[in-house]
């Protein structure tokens, strides 16, 4: 009985102890499983550490490249507006998603550096600038979406192309401030280049989605109702598009049947419509609106004068009625245009002036202003898109001795006209027409209104930045060196309306002008005044 009882007893303790190795096992096979779930997690991180090293080594790389080019060059390579943008968009956008990124990880050095820089970068309202500069460029020169993504623009240096997600940003931005025409034209790009098999995180369901909405908000229904169709071939059960599907094709039936019954009564009407406006346009001296007339002149599509007209603009040199100090060294005159009589003054200002005037104005360039008529305050306006800064004449000699030879040439006085406005046209920057002299209550401070405006060009531009007279259709490129000069008053003191001019929007390059207002007190007897209201 003693050895059935440790026998058994040993059978049970051998038993007990093949359950707790069994159980061991099972727990320890979950452990391995765990363990290899954890090699396999492991794997997933370093491949996605990697990934990210390689993400960031290639935008190190790209980037190293790009501004290793761009710094050669700064003015010149940020004239293309092309990179001007993708640098706001770089900066404003990629950046950040950069710093994301590096942020899953401890790289307190590098994230330290950028958030402590990032407060030096543009803000969504600059790259929105940055968007609408391209825009607005796309306008005024009739350049179609591919010819600015492909980065064809003329007197380029440093060609730059638009990828998917930029085209599609600008399309953004044009849909939340409502322009469907310019949402229409930037998504039709981006999905174009997403046909031509452009890899993108932007897949053409989204894009697709923008389009069709554009193209129907203004009014093309069967376009909207095609590409509403081809969004569902790629996403059947998109919510919206089904949604889309039955209202276009439920309007658009609606439409055909309106169209159908007003037919009849429409060709009725056509011959009259068609002689109310002709007879419109007979009685209007000017059916061009001055928009449209500003962007021909910006595109070079200007009055051409006759040859009579031609024959009586000169060049010459010039010393001002014997001045002495330009008497060894008169100035070369070019006639630029007769009425009214528009001047340039030809190396005018030496090269070492203008880096000089340049680097007293670029720490203090502020977004140019302009009086509101409402408030009589200084204000920014979209129809003026500049950086200025104002330099007096007691600030450095070179200020002092340009002040002086404008008063040489001119025979103006300078102690009463405006300090130099020294202004910067960037990518898109322009000013829209306006006139130069007040025409309310002009009293300037006692100083008189503006008798004359004085412009020097301190750079050269590859393409756009021209000045241009709207009502007489005049144009006028930028040349560095030069300065043009005109009276913005009759000398009855009343205001010339044909001096309304504008500059163009800057399409390719870096526009750099300082310009001298000069005021009526002083000239009584430097211009004295004419009996008739409009004497020259």
């Amino acid at each position: 009985a003693k050895c059935c009882v440790c026998k058994t007893s040993k059978r049970f303790s051998t038993f007990s102890a093949l359950s707790v190795l069994r159980a061991n096992f099972g727990h320890m096979t979950d452990l391995l499983y765990t363990e290899k779930d954890l090699v396999t997690s492991l794997k997933d991180y370093i491949r996605a550490e990697e990934s990210k090293l390689e993400q960031v080594k290639r935008w190190a790389d790209r980037l190293d490249t790009l501004t290793s080019t761009a710094v050669e060059d700064p003015e010149g390579f940020l004239g293309h507006p092309v990179n001007a943008f993708k640098l706001m968009k770089r900066l404003n956008t990629e950046w950040g998603d950069l710093e994301n990124l590096v942020l899953k990880d401890t790289a307190d050095g590098f994230i330290s550096n950028l958030t402590i820089q990032r407060q030096y970068f543009p803000t969504d309202e600059d790259q929105t600038g940055a968007a609408k500069a391209l825009l607005r460029l796309q306008d005024t020169y009739q350049l179609d979406s591919n010819t600015i993504s492909t980065g064809n623009l003329p007197g380029v240096r440093y060609k730059s192309s638009m990828t998917v997600e930029d085209c599609y940003e600008l399309g953004k931005i044009a849909y939340s401030d409502v322009d469907y025409y310019h949402t229409e034209l930037w998504m039709a790009q981006a999905l174009r280049q997403l046909d031509q098999g452009e890899e993108s995180a932007i897949d053409k369901v989204t894009v697709i989605d923008y389009l069709s909405y554009a193209i129907y908000q203004q009014g093309e229904l069967e376009r909207a109702l095609e590409l509403t169709k081809r969004l569902l071939k790629l996403d059947p059960t998109h919510q919206r598009a089904n949604g889309n599907l039955k209202y276009f094709e439920f309007q658009l039936e609606k439409q055909r049947k309106e169209e159908a019954s007003a037919q009849e009564e429409e060709q009725k009407h056509v011959k009259s419509q068609i002689e109310k406006r002709e007879a419109q346009r007979k009685r209007s001296k000017d059916p061009l609106p001055e928009r449209k007339k500003y962007e021909q002149l910006c595109r070079g599509e200007g009055v051409k004068m006759t040859p009579r007209r031609q024959s009586r603009l000169f060049c010459r040199y010039y010393d001002n009625r014997h001045n002495p100090r330009l008497l060894l060294g008169p100035v070369k005159v070019e006639d630029e245009w007769d009425r009214p009589h528009i001047v340039r003054y030809h190396d005018i200002i030496s090269d070492s002036e203008i880096e000089k005037v340049k680097e007293l104005a670029k720490p203090r360039l502020r977004r140019a202003t302009v009086h509101d008529p409402i408030t009589g305050e200084l204000t920014t306006a979209q129809y003026r898109v500049s950086k200025s800064a104002w330099l007096t004449a007691y600030e450095h000699p070179t200020i002092e001795k340009i002040n002086r030879r404008i008063q040489d040439i001119t025979g103006l006085d300078m102690d009463t006209a405006e300090e130099l406005q020294v202004a910067n046209y960037g990518v898109g920057g322009q000013y829209e027409p306006h006139f130069d002299f007040g025409r309310v209550s002009a009293s300037f401070l006692g100083t008189g209104n503006r008798i004359a405006t004085w412009l020097f060009y301190m750079s050269d531009v590859s393409a756009g930045g021209g000045t241009v007279f709207t009502d007489v259709g005049a144009a006028v490129l930028p040349k560095k060196g030069s300065a043009v000069f005109w009276y913005n008053l009759f000398p009855s003191g009343e205001g010339d309306y044909s001096t309304r001019h504008a500059a163009c929007p800057v399409l390719v390059g870096n526009k750099w002008v300082s310009n001298k207002w000069i005021h009526e007190r002083g000239q009584e007897f430097r211009r004295p005044c004419a009996l008739e209201e409009a004497a020259l």
